[in-house]
């Protein structure tokens, strides 16, 4: 493996995107999304997803060209319609007036509908957060979750974030997870490597525990926490298909296939602006002190670190300057 400039990766990235068909401004917005993954060590939701962005581009399951369509059905509720686009342009046109709206009325949301999958829903938040607003944000995803003591496939992932400013420019802490005891992510990296996967994260398609990814992925991942991680993942289905417009988890065929109806998927955002409490900035420093007392103890997010290089796989970077080289050299 080389090191590769998150320069390069972002520069890469969007003429990838571009030579198969994105608009400049959604374009960026994805590169720049994949540059964030990549600088936290975040491989998941970074290049890893390129050659699937390229590919449903080039077959339609995605949309690159689309302009989303912001309006304000109540005035603190901001809705986009993301088209079959991506979600990070969508996001993008509906971030100032979700905030403006906030900051009118103490709390506002940002609703995002009909949008692609948007990889790491943190990475979200913690714009709302970098404005000085608290930012509170849920998604769905393909369904993988069986409810406790079952085997049917319900609910995705389902990831929650939370991202709160520190009052000074900086972030208080930095939270972002899926509702499952692992990220399905984790599941399909552990399959291409030939690895085994603990105890605990997945059912085969009977409903027993599994150590092997492939069987995992025919059967479903377990809540985190049982009962209460369902309940949460639950609750995003609920925000993010329900308060959208956009279509269940159940509904969602997988998220990397080629080819398919679009993503149709919904993010929901809480934005609150702090400054309705003249308490909140002494109160989350306090906080953040008292957490941080215990050597190894922190806030999360608190200590995260950024790279500004990465190491990438020589057959990801080859694939990579394929795909920037437009659909006839990669395929």
């Amino acid at each position: 493996m080389a090191h590769r400039s998150l320069d390069e990766i972002e520069l890469l990235t969007k003429k990838a995107l571009l030579a198969y068909g994105a608009s400049p401004f959604p374009a960026s917005e994805v590169a720049r999304a994949v540059r964030v993954a990549e600088s936290l060590g975040n491989k998941i939701c970074g290049l890893y997803y390129v050659e699937s962005y390229c590919l449903q581009l080039e077959s339609g399951r995605v949309r690159g060209d689309v302009t989303p369509v912001v309006s304000t059905p109540r005035p603190a509720a901001v809705h986009v319609d993301a088209g079959f686009g991506f979600a990070q342009p969508a996001f993008a046109h509906g971030l100032a007036p979700a905030l403006d709206a906030a900051r009118q009325y103490g709390t506002a949301t940002l609703a995002i509908g009909h949008a692609h999958t948007c990889t790491s829903l943190g990475y979200f938040t913690e714009q709302i957060a970098s404005a000085g607003c608290i930012g509170i944000g849920f998604t769905n995803a393909s369904p993988i979750v069986a409810a406790p003591g079952g085997k049917t496939r319900v609910i995705g992932t389902n990831p929650i974030a939370f991202s709160v400013p520190d009052g000074a420019g900086g972030i208080a802490m930095q939270f972002d997870q899926s509702t499952t005891a692992v990220a399905l992510g984790k599941i399909t990296m552990a399959k291409a490597m030939g690895q085994d996967i603990p105890l605990g994260w997945a059912l085969d398609e009977h409903g027993d525990p599994t150590t092997d990814p492939e069987v995992a992925l025919q059967g479903s991942l377990v809540s985190m926490g049982g009962y209460k991680g369902w309940g949460f993942g639950l609750m995003a289905e609920i925000l993010a298909a329900g308060m959208t417009g956009s279509v269940l988890s159940r509904n969602v065929k997988p998220l990397k296939a080629r080819d398919g109806p679009p993503h149709d998927l919904g993010q929901y955002y809480i934005v609150i602006d702090p400054d309705t409490s003249p308490e909140f900035e002494a109160r989350v420093a306090a906080l953040a002190q008292t957490a941080s007392m215990d050597d190894g103890a922190r806030m999360p997010g608190q200590n995260r670190q950024t790279m500004e290089s990465v190491e990438v796989v020589e057959s990801v970077w080859r694939r990579l300057h394929e795909l920037a080289e437009g659909p006839r050299s990669s395929e």
